[in-house]
C-alpha cells in the first residue's frame, strides 16, 4: 500500500537526476489517485521504465545500495525491474541475492531465467545449478544456449556442449553459439573440434574467421591460418594481428613484417596497440632495431605515444637491442609509470650487466612488487653475489614461489649445490609449494653433483606433486640420470614424453654421448630427422661428441659437414673442437693441425687442449710443444701444459727439457689442482682432495682404510 511519507522521500531522490519531471509526475499521482490509475497511466510506464533504467546504471557502478534503494521504494515493478536487479546482483557477484530474488519473482520470462543462468556460469562457473534452470526452462531462445552451452565449455564439459550445440533449433546456431563452440574448443587447445564447428556453420561473422585464424597460429599451422586470412570476406584488425603474431612466433619475421605493411598499406583496417606491441615485441627478439624505430615513429605520428602499454613495449624493446640510453629515456617521457615500466628498464639494465644501476633504479620505485623483487634477485645471482641476493630475499615483504626459484636457481647457476639443497629444505618448511622450474633447477643441482640418490628425492616429489608429466621436469630427468650414469632410466623418461620437444632430443642424444652410447645417439638423430625435428648447435655438439666417444671418424666428418652445407650453421670453437679430439683419438693428428690452421676464427683452450691430450697418446712431442704453448698462452695458471709436456720430454729420454719444464711451473707458482671425490651421508656432502686432511674425521677415516687394507691383504694371502 503506498505511503505519502514514503513516496515524497523516493521522489526526491529521484528529482537530483534530469528526468526530476517524472518524479514530481508521480508524485501528484501518487497523492491525488488510486494506485490502479497510475499502473494504466503512460506516463507512469516511463516513470517504472526510467526506474529500471537507474538499478541498471547504478548497479553497473558497483552501487548496490542505490540499485535497491530505487527497486524497493518502486510501489509497481514489472518483470524487467526485477530482472534489471538480478542481473545487478550477478553482476556484482551476489549470487546468493540474486537466487533469492529470482525465487520471488510473481513472473518469469526467458530473459529472467537467461539472467540467473548468466549468473551462475561468470560466477565460479556453477553449472550444475545452471543447467538445472535451464531443464526447467519452458521456452529457451539462442541466449539461453548460448549461456549454457558457455558455462559447459569453461568447465570443461566439452561432451556436454556439444550434446546441447547439435540438440539445438538450427536457426540459432549460427554465429553466436557456433563462435561460443570454436572459442571453447580453441581455448582447450582442441583445434580439429573448432575446425568442424566452423566447416559445419552455414552463417559465419568476423569473429568466426578471426578465432580460427588465431586457432591455427597458436598451433603454429601458419599455411592454414593464411589461407582463412586470405579466405575471409571482411578482414578485422584482430585477425590481422593474429595472423603476425603467428608469423613472429615460428620465427618469420620477414612475413610478419610483410604482412604488417600490408596491413598499412590497404588502410581499410586500422592498427591498434595490440598490433603495434606484437610488432614491437617481435622486432627486439629478433634484433631488427631499424624496423623498430620505424614502428616507434609511426606509433608518435599516429597519437598513441602517451598510451602506457605501447610505452613499456618501446622500452623492453631497446632493451633487448641494447640501447639503455633510448630505453631510458621512454622511461623518463612516461608521465604516470605504472609497475611494468619500471620492471621493464630494471630487467634491461640486469640484462646487459649494469646491475648498479638496476639497483639504484630499483631503490627509487615507488611500489615494488614480487616481480621487482625476483627480477633484482636474479640479477646479482646471475653476477655471483649470492649474498646480496639472500639479504634482499630476506627483506621482500612477500615471497612467491617464483622468488623462492630465483634464489635456488642462483645457487645451481653459481655451482653452490649444496646450498640449492638447503634453501629448498627451508622453501618446503615454509609451506611454499615449488613449481616446475624449482625441481628442474634442482634436478640440475643433482646432476652437477652427480648424486643419484638426490635426483630420485627429487623425482619423487615430482611425483607427489603430479608434475611428472611436466615437460621442463621431464627434461631435468633425462638430463640428470644421463649425467649420474643411469642412461636406462633417462631413456625411459623420454620415451615417456608425450610431445618432446628440441631440448628433449638435445638431452638425450648428449646424455647417450657421455655414456658411450654413440650408435643409439645417431640413431636418435636420425628419427629426429624424419620426425621433421630442425637441429640446432648443442644437437650437433652431442652427435659429434657421441662419434668421438665412439670413434667415428667418418660419421664425424659427416655431421660436421651437414651442419655447414645442409643446416647452414657455422661450427663454434666447441664443435671444433670435438672434431680435433675425434681426429686426435684416432691418431690422425696431422688432419687434426690442418683443421685447426683452417679455423676461421682463434682456437680457445678447448682445441688446443684437445690436440695436447691426442699428442700425449700417440707421442708427437712437435704438436704437443705447440699446443703447449698455446694453452699457456690462454690459460697462464693452468699446470695441465706442464705436466704433459714434462711427462713426454721424460719418455723421449730429454730429462734436461723435462726437468726445464718442471722448474718454470715452479717458479711461476703453477700448482697442479688435486683430484677430488664426494660422497654423500645423511644428506651432507664430504669432499675429499688428494692430500688434504682437513676432514674432522681424518683419523678415523685413516684408521679405517688400514684396516680395510689389512683385511684386502689377507685375503689376498689366503687366494694364493
Amino acid at each position: 500500500m503506498l505511503v505519502t511519507r514514503s513516496n515524497s522521500r523516493f521522489c526526491q531522490h529521484l528529482s537530483h537526476h534530469k528526468s526530476s519531471f517524472l518524479a514530481r509526475h508521480y508524485s501528484n499521482f501518487s497523492l491525488q489517485a488510486p494506485l490502479k490509475r497510475i499502473q494504466k497511466s503512460r506516463k507512469g510506464d516511463k516513470f517504472v521504465v526510467y526506474c529500471n533504467s537507474l538499478i541498471m546504471k547504478y548497479g553497473m557502478n558497483g552501487n548496490i545500495e542505490e540499485s535497491e534503494s530505487i527497486f524497493n521504494r518502486m510501489p509497481h515493478k514489472n518483470i524487467i525491474s526485477h530482472t534489471s536487479m538480478l542481473t545487478v546482483y550477478a553482476k556484482n557477484g551476489q549470487i546468493a541475492k540474486a537466487r533469492q530474488l529470482f525465487d520471488e519473482m510473481p513472473e518469469r520470462s526467458a530473459a529472467s531465467y537467461n539472467a540467473m543462468i548468466t549468473a551462475y556460469i561468470k560466477n565460479n562457473c556453477m553449472v550444475d545449478e545452471a543447467f538445472s534452470l535451464f531443464s526447467r526452462m519452458n521456452e529457451r531462445n539462442a541466449v539461453s544456449y548460448g549461456a549454457m552451452i558457455t558455462g559447459f565449455l569453461l568447465a570443461g564439459i566439452f561432451d556436454e556442449a556439444d550434446k546441447l550445440y547439435c540438440e539445438m533449433p538450427f536457426k540459432w546456431r549460427d554465429p553466436v553459439c557456433s563462435n561460443a563452440m570454436i572459442n571453447g574448443f580453441l581455448k582447450a587447445g582442441r583445434l580439429e573440434e573448432a575446425t568442424r564447428v566452423f566447416e559445419g556453420m552455414v552463417e559465419r561473422d568476423v569473429v568466426s574467421w578471426s578465432s580460427m585464424v588465431d586457432g591455427y597460429c597458436k598451433k603454429g599451422r601458419i599455411v592454414e591460418a593464411r589461407g582463412l586470412l586470405d579466405s575471409m570476406p571482411l578482414r578485422n584488425v584482430v585477425a590481422w594481428t593474429a595472423m603476425i603474431d603467428g608469423y613472429m612466433n615460428v620465427g618469420c619475421f620477414e612475413e610478419g613484417w610483410s604482412l604488417f605493411l600490408s596491413l598499412r598499406r590497404e588502410g581499410a583496417v586500422a592498427v591498434n596497440p595490440t598490433t603495434l606491441t606484437i610488432v614491437f615485441e617481435a622486432c627486439g627478439r629478433f634484433g631488427r632495431y631499424r624496423e623498430g624505430t620505424q614502428v616507434h615513429g609511426l606509433v608518435l605520428h599516429m597519437g598513441f605515444g602517451f598510451d602506457i602499454f605501447l610505452a613499456n613495449s618501446i622500452i623492453t624493446m631497446y632493451c633487448r637491442f641494447g640501447y639503455m640510453f633510448e630505453a631510458n629515456r621512454i622511461f623518463q617521457m612516461i608521465n604516470k609509470k605504472d609497475v611494468v615500466s619500471w620492471n621493464s628498464l630494471i630487467a634491461g639494465y640486469i640484462q646487459h650487466d649494469e646491475i648498479e644501476e638496476a639497483y639504484r633504479l630499483f631503490e627509487e620505485m615507488p611500489g615494488k612488487d614480487v616481480v621487482s623483487w625476483t627480477t633484482v634477485i636474479s640479477g646479482f645471482s646471475a653476477i655471483g653475489k649470492v649474498q646480496k641476493a639472500i639479504q634482499l630475499f630476506k627483506m621482500m615483504p612477500e615471497k612467491d614461489d617464483v622468488a623462492w626459484t630465483a634464489v635456488i636457481s642462483g645457487f645451481v647457476n653459481n655451482r653452490d649445490y649444496e646450498e640449492a639443497f638447503h634453501w629448498f629444505i627451508e622453501m618446503l618448511k615454509e609451506a611454499v609449494k615449488p613449481n616446475s622450474l624449482t625441481l628442474s633447477s634442482l634436478l640440475s643441482a643433482s646432476a652437477g653433483l652427480a648424486t643419484l640418490n638426490q635426483g630420485l628425492q627429487i623425482h619423487a616429489h615430482a611425483l607427489k606433486m603430479d608434475m611428472q608429466f611436466d615437460l621442463f621436469v621431464q627434461n631435468s630427468l633425462v638430463s640428470m640420470y644421463s649425467k649420474c650414469g643411469n642412461v636406462a632410466e633417462a631413456y625411459q623418461v623420454f620415451t615417456s614424453i608425450n610431445a618432446p620437444n628440441l631440448i628433449s632430443f638435445n638431452s638425450m642424444i648428449t646424455g647417450f654421448s657421455q655414456n658411450g652410447r654413440g650408435e643409439q645417439a645417431l640413431q636418435l638423430f636420425s628419427k629426429m630427422e624424419k620426425e621433421s625435428w630442425e637441429p640446432n648447435e648443442i644437437t650437433f655438439l652431442g652427435i659429434l661428441s657421441a662419434c668421438t666417444h665412439v670413434g667415428l671418424v667418418e660419421e664425424g666428418w659427416k655431421y660436421f659437414n651437414l651442419m655447414k652445407y645442409v643446416y647452414n650453421m657455422e661450427p663454434s670453437l666447441d664443435h671444433y673442437a670435438c672434431m680435433v679430439d675425434l681426429l686426435g683419438r684416432a691418431g690422425l693428428l696431422d688432419e687434426a693441425i690442418n683443421l685447426i690452421h683452417s679455423m676461421p676464427f682463434e682456437p680457445h683452450a678447448g682445441v688446443w687442449g684437445a690436440l695436447l691430450g691426442a699428442s700425449r697418446v700417440h707421442f708427437r712431442l712437435d704438436l704437443a710443444k705447440l699446443a703447449a704453448q698455446h694453452l699457456r698462452e690462454l690459460e697462464p695458471n693452468s699446470a695441465i701444459p706442464y705436466v704433459v709436456l714434462s711427462e713426454l720430454y721424460n719418455i723421449a729420454g730429454k730429462k734436461k727439457d723435462g726437468d726445464r719444464v718442471r722448474m718454470a711451473k715452479k717458479s711461476k707458482g703453477i700448482k697442479k689442482s688435486p683430484g677430488c671425490s664426494w660422497i654423500i651421508m645423511k644428506d651432507n656432502v664430504h669432499l675429499f682432495l688428494a692430500g688434504d686432511q682437513s676432514h674432522t674425521d681424518f683419523e678415523e677415516i685413516k684408521l679405517t682404510l688400514c684396516r680395510i687394507g689389512r683385511e684386502m691383504s689377507s685375503l689376498d694371502i689366503r687366494e694364493k
